[in-house]
């Protein structure tokens, strides 16, 4: 697709003529699809145990099929979707995205070996590459600017919610038939979500402006957002070790803690639930009441929520029990989530309203590509490396020095505050 498409004229800010109970469903209906792509893109996590055991694979191989696998398409065709989804129909592209990315996590069920399983990871990715951008735009054309950063918080409990019922339903059908009909079952409930999703949500009326704008125009007008930079890297940082933290966090359980399957998914998905929806809903909430006097404060929030979860979080670790490490690690996670909404608000607000899509997709880009890329690999690499000093410990120590990543998000987040005040545009 060529990157000088005229876009559809679009309103600068306008909202649908839609009522306050139709504007709750279509959110509902979007957090369903990103709860499914959560649940989606973390199950292989909870279930890395027996498919290691079964398949023969490796930290480093598990790794590359937790991060790299899903990410390489995953990242670079969000923008052609979300380029797409701009011109066309965002909720056309958001339904064939879930039945995509079902479909392939159903066939991750009948993976032989690691060559198999990095086939249908790439599926996954692919798929849910459509998924969030388009979103993200429906929502700031459906909520007023008041209302956005709490609208997409709600959105992003999908994030806790997707990953707990991951690990929740992936344990429980994994312990009771095996890790193969837990893909499979989780994939074919997407598939049957995806037609109910296109008859429920309705693409808001385009209200004419005027003039067009080339797509190409996106990509220069935030090349030279120095805020949207320092933002981008500032979420891929954190997300190195978000999603490292995601992906490997049962394997810590069980080889630091003694947890069984479902004793992990028991924990886990209680310190997401509890810890995960508190940090997103407190984000956007935060957010929306700090950022009116400040825009900067989109920043900062996030900036200074990292800074306080790494002691955290290095306290939960090396805790050695698993009652005194369930509550050390609820506070960090839930600050670890608080960066959700803020961000990808004031990202929402670097370009007019036409480029949402683009500008979500360009950013996610960045983020994903880094930090899902990356993070699961480089941990389980680590992991790998420290294993003859450290033994069952050594995944533990992974994670400890992988603390430097939230680190370096706060520094750049932080930094991020200045500019953002003069670039954002309302």
């Amino acid at each position: 697709m060529s990157a000088t498409m005229a876009l559809p004229p679009i309103a600068a800010d306008s909202a649908p003529a839609a009522s306050r109970t139709y504007r709750a469903v279509v959110l509902a209906m979007l957090l369903l699809v990103y709860t499914f792509n959560f649940i989606d893109r973390q199950i292989l996590g909870i279930l890395a145990g027996p498919i290691k055991a079964e398949l023969g694979l490796s930290d480093t191989q598990l790794g590359l099929l937790g991060g790299l696998a899903f990410a390489i398409l995953y990242s670079t065709m969000a923008i052609p979707l979300a380029m797409l989804a701009d011109k066309t129909s965002r909720t056309w592209v958001i339904t064939g995205s879930l039945a995509v990315w079902s479909g392939f996590t159903a066939l991750c069920g009948a993976a032989t070996g690691f060559g198999t399983m990095f086939l249908a990871r790439l599926g996954v990715g692919v798929g849910e590459a459509g998924g969030v951008a388009p979103s993200y735009a429906l929502i700031a054309d459906y909520f007023p600017p008041a209302e956005r950063s709490r609208a997409l918080a709600v959105y992003s409990l999908g994030i806790p919610l997707g990953a707990a019922l991951g690990v929740l339903f992936g344990a429980q059908i994994a312990a009771r038939i095996d890790w193969r009909t837990a893909f499979v079952v989780i994939g074919l409930a997407g598939v049957v979500i995806a037609p109910l999703f296109r008859l429920v949500v309705r693409e808001p009326k385009r209200v004419a402006t005027g003039a067009q704008a080339p797509l190409s125009s996106a990509f220069a007008l935030l090349a030279g957002k120095r805020s949207f930079w320092l933002m981008a890297f500032g979420a891929a940082s954190c997300s190195t070790l978000g999603y490292g933290f995601a992906f490997w966090f049962p394997q810590l359980l069980q080889r630091s803690f003694g947890l069984d399957l479902v004793g992990t998914s028991y924990f886990y998905g209680g310190v997401l639930l509890l810890g995960g929806i508190a940090g997103v809903l407190g984000g956007g909430v935060l957010g929306d009441r700090l950022g009116k006097g400040d825009r900067g404060r989109y920043a900062l929030i996030p900036a200074v929520a990292f800074v306080i979860a790494v002691p955290l979080f290095a306290a939960g670790i090396l805790s050695g029990s698993v009652g005194l490490a369930f509550l050390l690690f609820l506070l960090p996670q839930a600050l670890a989530y608080m960066w959700l909404a803020p961000i990808i608000t004031a990202v929402q607000h670097l370009v007019p309203a036409p480029m949402r899509a683009t500008a979500s997709a360009s950013f996610l880009l960045i983020n994903n590509l880094v930090g899902l890329g990356a993070g699961t690999y480089a941990l389980g690499a680590l992991s790998d490396a420290l294993t003859g000093r450290f033994g069952n410990q050594a995944l533990a120590m992974s994670m400890l020095a992988g603390l430097v990543f939230y680190l370096l998000a706060a520094v750049l987040l932080a930094f991020a505050a200045k500019p953002l005040r003069r670039e954002w545009v309302d």
